[in-house]
């Protein structure tokens, strides 16, 4: 009786799994995906309802509540204190891009002046090593010593945070370069100039657009500790304020937000890196 049973399973199972298996890659991906996403909130409903969780921890359903609430009217204003979200965002986004557009313009060069010298990469090199482990927030009570800005200090510590992917990854592709090519050049009577921007320009893209895309996330991540310390506007200034007032569920909000933007950005530069090839 337990072996027909057992058999009659097996065999209903099998037309099952061979129905998954037929199904296209992406429907079993997205399948997958909805399974674990309910199963989290089933378990975070469960573990709020039975008290395992202290009470400010808000209900799936308190954050959905809260996202209609803050998403509803991203940019109204009603004072200098009293803005939405949507403003907070993009003074982040500008911070960020302010600060990672300028370590971007002094990286890159000063990543081919040490790729291409010897003498000044040695020579550069300890001031690298001794600043690169340095955490940015560290920086921010020299940021706003030597700026008296929170604004400035904020872009500061983005591009002391931004500078060093850049730099290190265009450091390498400049050094990466075929000697083959170089050789090419050199036979050709190509200039120092020529030689950058037809041959170690090109060899290094791909890595320096590694590099960017590194210093972006980086950027990112580090703004929002910096506006909670710096204050004023800012997604971090934000989710300190939603503290302060004990509000976990705008909180939620705001995380989920900065993690879809930052994977937005990340896809933008991870395209523009599968576009950029080059064949050594």
């Amino acid at each position: 009786m337990y072996s027909s049973t057992s058999a009659s399973s097996k065999k209903t199972s099998r037309p099952f799994q061979a129905k998954l298996a037929q199904l296209p890659g992406s429907v079993r991906t997205i399948g997958l995906f909805f399974a674990i996403l309910i199963v989290g909130l089933a378990a975070w409903q469960l573990a709020v309802d039975q008290g395992w969780l202290m009470k400010l921890v808000p209900r799936p359903s308190q954050v959905w509540a809260a996202a209609v609430d803050v998403l509803g009217s991203p940019f109204y204003y009603a004072g200098s204190n009293d803005f939405g979200i949507g403003f907070h965002l993009l003074a982040s986004l500008e911070r960020v891009a302010l600060g990672f557009v300028l370590a971007a313009i002094v990286a890159v060069p000063l990543g081919f002046v040490i790729g291409i010298s010897e003498t000044f990469s040695k020579a550069i090199d300890p001031f690298v090593q001794l600043l690169k482990p340095v955490s940015p927030l560290a920086w921010l009570p020299i940021g706003l010593a030597v700026l008296k800005s929170s604004e400035g200090t904020a872009i500061f510590v983005i591009f002391i945070s931004s500078i060093w992917p850049i730099l290190i990854n265009t450091i390498f592709g400049v050094r990466s370069t075929s000697g083959t090519y170089l050789k090419i050049a050199r036979t050709l009577e190509a200039s120092r100039w020529m030689t950058i921007r037809h041959v170690l320009l090109p060899a290094s893209l791909p890595n320096i657009v590694t590099g960017l895309r590194i210093s972006l996330s980086i950027a990112w991540l580090v703004i929002i500790a910096a506006e909670m310390l710096v204050g004023g506007k800012g997604i971090g200034y934000y989710i300190w304020n939603e503290w302060n007032n004990l509000n976990l569920a705008s909180i939620i909000v705001c995380i989920i937000l900065i993690g879809l933007i930052g994977l937005v950005l990340d896809k933008l530069l991870s395209a523009v890196e599968k576009r950029i090839k080059y064949e050594s």
